[in-house]
């Protein structure tokens, strides 16, 4: 009889979409995105309700400072030990801890030592989780789905940040914030039995890294992940490709955008189309991915599209009127998504699967840990100098990244894995 535990049939050549195995999974990461999108909700609402804005900016950042310094050690966990396994461990820990809370909260008013505590121990959790995501596709499709894979799971992510905010919005409408925590504390529980009916294989030279390692090797583990990125001739470009993009670009949208709308006087409602738009595009992007599964000389476009983006990111601040932004941002979307997907999947594809929790934890760290260190900066600039100089700035610093990818023979002729025929019987 078959267990979770099972190698999956190398005859049964499914697309990812149409896997079951890798649908369970996306539904379970679904499940989860969503629950933490409900989590942030309740959290930031109960922090004012127990105090004022700028405690409750310290309670919504309190997880990010964990977060970041566990990353990289997340990275070895995913490595020394069964990732499903990891993950199933921290969504278990993430539902104990909200519903615990949501349970404190019904009794009592939100306290914000409660708030900041349950912030900092999830973020704590996060770092181990986000590792042993980025560490499970490859365990549970073949190699040439991994594009699939990626592009479902960039859609994901978007349904989960979608639909997120609006149930939370209406737990905390009907009940509160224990109802907002009880809705997210349900979704980590639905995410459990799905990833518990997940196959997955194994993959060579992996298993022998997934047991407890001899005490005081955690530290070394971590060096030599760090090194075998800075050695290998095609990961190591890429990773820094990637930082760069997002220290470039993430400030400009989630800081500089705002600021730009003010400037403009679209107000509101004019950062919401814009953000949207963008949004669209890169959903457009990440479903083209999960229904053709390959694109051709990767690594090129992967530089193309990147250099797309960065042209669309430098000159959003200078077009004169609204739609023009908006249509401008769904093409930045739409190529950020398909060079994020290119980039992840090379990533992926490449990484000797020893060091992929490793390799995972420094990209997540890029995200997480580096790109916020650009917002008080963007900021600033903007205020100094008005928005259309920091976007142009921002957007040229960015395409650095292209000129590396560019000047990385691995990365120019970098190939995604063609899908095998499917096999029947």
């Amino acid at each position: 009889m078959p267990t979770a535990e099972t190698a999956l049939p190398e005859r049964i050549a499914k697309p990812a979409h149409r896997d079951g195995n890798v649908l369970r999974w996306l539904a379970a990461y679904t499940a989860s995105l969503v629950g933490d999108s409900v989590y942030f909700v309740a959290l930031g609402w109960s922090a004012q309700k127990a105090a004022g804005p700028a405690e409750v900016g310290f309670v919504m950042a309190a997880g990010a400072l964990p977060r970041a310094l566990l990353m990289l050690g997340g990275g070895v966990v995913a490595d020394r030990f069964d990732p499903r396994r990891v993950i199933l461990g921290s969504d278990a820990v993430r539902c104990l801890l909200i519903l615990t809370v949501a349970a404190a909260i019904a009794v009592t008013a939100p306290a914000l030592w409660i708030l900041v505590s349950v912030a900092l121990v999830f973020g704590a959790v996060d770092a181990l989780f986000v590792p042993a995501v980025g560490a499970l596709p490859p365990r549970i499709t073949s190699p040439d789905q991994l594009a699939r894979v990626t592009g479902l799971r960039s859609l994901s992510m978007r349904l989960g940040q979608i639909a997120g905010p609006p149930i939370g919005g209406l737990a905390m409408g009907l009940g509160g914030p224990s109802a907002a925590f009880t809705v997210a504390g349900l979704l980590f529980a639905l995410s459990l039995p799905l990833l518990l009916t997940t196959r997955i294989r194994s993959l060579e030279g992996q298993d022998a890294m997934h047991q407890p390692g001899p005490p005081g090797t955690a530290g070394k583990d971590l060096l030599d992940g760090l090194r075998y990125i800075r050695r290998h001739r095609l990961i190591g470009p890429l990773v820094v490709v990637g930082a760069i993009c997002e220290l470039g670009l993430t400030g400009t949208f989630n800081v500089g955008m705002v600021l730009l709308n003010a400037e403009r006087g679209w107000g509101p409602s004019g950062y919401g189309w814009i953000i949207s738009s963008f949004s669209a595009g890169a959903a457009a992007s990440a479903a083209l991915l999960a229904i053709v599964g390959w694109l051709p000389r990767a690594g090129l476009m992967l530089a193309g599209t990147l250099l797309v983006g960065c042209a669309g990111a430098a000159t959003i601040a200078l077009v004169p009127v609204l739609w023009l932004a908006a249509v401008l941002a769904a093409v930045i979307g739409l190529n950020a998504g398909v060079f994020g997907s290119l980039d992840n999947t090379l990533i992926q594809t490449t990484a000797d699967p020893t060091y992929l929790g490793r390799v995972t934890s420094v990209v997540m760290l890029t995200i997480v840990g580096l790109a916020p260190l650009s917002y008080p900066l963007v900021g600033a600039a903007i205020g100094a100098w008005g928005a259309a100089p920091v976007f142009v700035g921002c957007g040229i610093f960015a395409g650095l990244g292209v000129v590396i990818a560019l000047s990385s023979d691995a990365v120019r002729h970098a190939e995604l894995a063609r899908q095998r025929p499917r096999v029947t019987t």
